[in-house]
């Protein structure tokens, strides 16, 4: 069977499906390739799914905060298997409204299955094969399974099966730190399992400015078991539950519980891709190597997304699918990707948010810098919210007044980082665009006012 030809391939239907979509009202020839369901990861099983999740720990830790308010609430019940049942009908249904709108249409054209090159810039797709001489590689990542003793022997989940339990496990015992780990440590533990988790670093969110990291751990600490310093050296089953031992600065210590949920990062799905075959290079941790157009190392493929393994949020991801489109039209006169002040949060109790560098990485750069802080309790709506935790950092060039980051711990955190993230992208990049602006009083954002308006050198109080 001869191979069908396309002015455009792209694999996966994550943010690849808007570069379909695009060049496909641009009048190109385009397919579109999907192994799973459509929609990509963050639809069905990472950034949607988790928040709606996220959502119901939410409620629940507020009624179990209520008494803070005078308010005391009795006798609520979990219904653990609705919860679910909201989250997947929701997101399925998105999915399958999303793949019956493909269904429909010529361009582009949907092949369902796993792609793998078989020659340059050819894909085989089930009894299909497909080629173009533009592509793009949107496949993706998903969760790594760290080479522990015992884990691959003994039942355990990763996020994507987490999402879609229908029972709530009575323990868990999470292996991984990270903002995977403490987002569903907050949902399961929110909701009443007892949960324990298993860190190798010496703090929780390690890759997050320290004071904040330092800040969350110390919260985390109070509502589960944390081993820090905590290197796994084997997991086993006793009777029904998952063990996990791990090397501590205080010896051999055990964590066990009913179901073991495995969040140790990612590995890119570019391993199923046969990549050599259309000689696409890969780099040392087997993600799509990328120059700053988006271009591989073979003229006409890009990647973007998880693949790339860059940043993985999936507004990073949408930001990035400009970009490859634009280049894709115009090979000649390529942009590079601007990731300047890339946001991030976590959302777990409380939420974490940030953008631009840490205190850490300037100390470690040299870079002189001034800290400004502020404390939510210190504002009239933290007053308010009894909100004894939070708090706002912003780190400033002092010379220029150009924010160079900020971090914040605490309710909303993650709305609250945006005129920081405006300030720094589309404002003149300085202090001032924050104390400039008129802050309503007493709403949560005069925090971030504050803050901007206590600048000192690192080691004074403000």
């Amino acid at each position: 069977m001869a191979a069908q030809a396309f002015d455009l391939i792209v694999v996966g239907t994550g943010s690849g499906l808007d570069v379909a979509n695009w060049a496909a009202q641009e009048g190109w020839r385009v397919a579109i390739v999907e192994k799973g369901r459509i929609g990509g990861t963050c639809l069905n099983r990472g950034c949607i799914p988790s928040k709606l999740l996220l959502h119901s720990a939410d409620v629940v830790a507020t009624l179990r905060t209520a008494h803070k308010f005078g308010i005391h609430v009795q006798g609520f019940t979990i219904d653990f298997p609705a919860i679910v049942r909201r989250v997947t009908s929701s997101v399925d249904g998105d999915s399958d409204d999303i793949e019956e709108g493909l269904r429909s249409l010529d361009n582009p054209k949907l092949f369902q299955g796993e792609a793998r090159f078989v020659g340059p810039k050819r894909l085989q797709v089930g009894d299909q094969e497909l080629t173009a001489e533009r592509f793009l590689l949107a496949t993706g990542a998903r969760p790594r399974i760290p080479d522990v003793p015992g884990l691959r022997d003994v039942p355990h989940l990763t996020s994507t099966e987490a999402l879609r339990l229908e029972r709530q496990p009575r323990s868990m015992v999470i292996l991984g730190g990270g903002y995977i780990a403490a987002e569903l440590a907050h949902f399961f533990g929110s909701l009443g399992t007892e949960v324990s988790i298993v860190q190798r670093h010496d703090r929780l969110l390690p890759n997050e400015d320290v004071e904040v990291s330092h800040a969350f751990t110390g919260l985390q600490e109070e509502r589960f078991r944390v081993l820090l310093q905590a290197d796994a050296t084997r997991v086993r089953r006793d009777g029904s539950d998952i063990v996990v031992e791990a090397r501590t600065p205080r010896g051999i210590e055990e964590a066990r519980g009913e179901v073991l949920l495995v969040a140790a990062g990612l590995t890119p799905n570019s391993d199923t891709l046969d990549l050599p075959k259309t000689g696409v290079a890969t780099d040392a941790r087997g993600f799509i190597a990328v120059d700053p157009f988006l271009r591989t190392n073979v003229p006409g493929i890009y990647a973007l997304g998880d693949a790339i393994g860059r940043f993985a949020l999936k507004h990073a991801a949408n930001h990035e699918a400009s970009y490859a489109f634009e280049n894709l039209r115009n090979p000649d006169d390529p942009v590079a990707v601007d990731y300047h002040a890339m946001p991030h949060a976590v959302f777990a109790w409380p939420q974490v948010a940030g953008v631009g560098q840490t205190e850490q990485a300037l100390r470690a750069a040299g870079t002189p810098y001034l800290v400004g802080t502020y404390r939510y309790r210190d504002t009239a709506m933290g007053h308010a919210l009894e909100e004894d935790h939070g708090f706002v950092k912003f780190l400033v060039d002092p010379e220029k007044g150009r924010i160079l980051g900020c971090h914040i711990l605490g309710p909303e955190a993650a709305t609250l980082l945006h005129e920081v993230v405006v300030a720094m992208r589309a404002g003149e990049g300085r202090i001032e665009n924050v104390t400039r602006a008129v802050h309503i009083h007493p709403a949560l954002s005069e925090v971030v006012d504050r803050a901007a308006t206590n600048l000192t050198h690192p080691g004074h109080g403000g």
